[in-house]
């Protein structure tokens, strides 16, 4: 598979959306005022009934706001007096459901995706595709032969077929058992590495926005609680849809050294050190890490006679109520990270946290995102 970006030309710079939609039989109405990255993963997060699905509708023309405007890459697709309808608008759509035509085999969807789009298609995308969402040994399988993870990939690759300036994709493993969703995993992680066109991501899974966005859209009934870098997103304490099990931070790193005796590898995160199990990663290699809140405990001094490998001088920037009346959310800054940890209020009593105190972390379990 070449390195090269192969799909999508990058010519002109942001994705603008806003929308004002007022549904005539419901009480939801829709109200943003978006500007976004042109690459990359954008996470359209949040819980059910937020608003998730239809920003994407919107975008996509299949909802038509009273007041809307859109902009990709200074090709404007709706405004005030203008409406691109959907099937003029150079973008693909992967769904829950993968909607294959049944009589037709994985192939032939993919052949009549190409033949409506009306796109030459270029000399080896056809072949890069189908290497890069898998899908070679199973192209002449009638697509109600395939399980749902293959189907789910046929979709994707239909999509990038009709070379799309812009990729939605409305929470495209939600009708996909756990083992499934682990398998299709690799293979988004893969595209977003190899796509040069910019995908915006609708997911109510914290799993899959941490491992696979870069950028986060957080809504809350309709509007844009907060927006911003994955690893800004994950330590800001103002959203309740962060306040559970899941709260935790995401680091950028890389893999600087391998202790083959005990299996480990250490990753370097913007000057703080954390040891992981090997995963089969090589030294070099740039890598994403998740710390859950939960996987956080805090000492007053440095304890070497601990199980616990990952210790690091942190001071404390602010101390938040949990949803759980005998917990708290301290967040901590260490060098040039933010972490946080759930702790019950009568450890932050014992141990006197207030803003600006300096203390050490003990981080229990620390997962490789990817």
């Amino acid at each position: 598979m070449p390195t090269n970006k192969i799909v999508g030309e990058n010519t002109e710079q942001g994705l603008h959306a806003k929308f004002h939609l007022q549904h005539p039989t419901s009480r939801f109405a829709l109200n943003v005022d978006l500007t976004l990255p042109d690459n990359g993963v954008t996470a359209i997060f949040g819980q059910s009934g937020s608003g998730k699905t239809t920003l994407l509708r919107c975008i996509a023309g299949l909802e038509k706001a009273q007041q809307g405007h859109f902009v990709m890459k200074g090709e404007t697709w709706q405004s005030d007096s203008f409406f691109l309808a959907t099937h003029k608008r150079p973008l693909g759509y992967v769904f829950q459901e993968p909607s294959l035509f049944p009589h037709l085999t994985a192939k032939g969807n993919l052949d009549y995706a190409i033949k409506r789009s009306g796109i030459p298609l270029p000399a080896d995308l056809y072949d890069q595709v189908i290497d890069l969402m898998g899908i070679e040994s199973i192209l002449k399988n009638n697509s109600q032969q395939l399980s749902g993870g293959e189907k789910q990939r046929v979709a994707i690759a239909r999509a990038l077929l009709i070379q799309p300036k812009l990729l939605l994709m409305d929470e495209p493993l939600a009708s996909l058992d756990n083992a499934r969703k682990q398998e299709i995993l690799p293979y988004l992680e893969k595209l977003k590495s190899t796509l040069n066109t910019p995908i915006l991501y609708v997911s109510h899974s914290v799993e899959e926005v941490m491992r696979l966005a870069d950028h986060v859209v957080l809504m809350e009934d309709g509007e844009v609680a907060t927006q911003g870098q994955v690893e800004e997103v994950f330590s800001q304490l103002t959203s309740p849809l962060l306040f559970n099990n899941n709260t935790g931070v995401i680091w950028q790193g890389q893999i600087v050294e391998q202790d083959e005796k005990w299996h480990l590898s250490k990753v370097s995160c913007a000057g703080s050190d954390l040891w992981i199990r090997n995963n089969g990663d090589s030294i070099g290699q740039q890598v994403r890490v998740r710390i859950l809140a939960t996987d956080v405990s805090l000492t007053l001094t440095r304890h070497e006679d601990s199980s616990i490998l990952n210790r690091l001088s942190v001071t404390v920037l602010d101390i938040v109520a949990d949803k759980d009346p005998a917990m708290a959310l301290v967040r901590l800054q260490t060098e040039k990270n933010t972490l946080i940890a759930r702790l019950t209020y009568l450890s932050v009593d014992h141990l006197a946290l207030v803003a600006g105190k300096v203390l050490w972390a003990q981080i229990k379990s620390v997962a490789l995102v990817r």
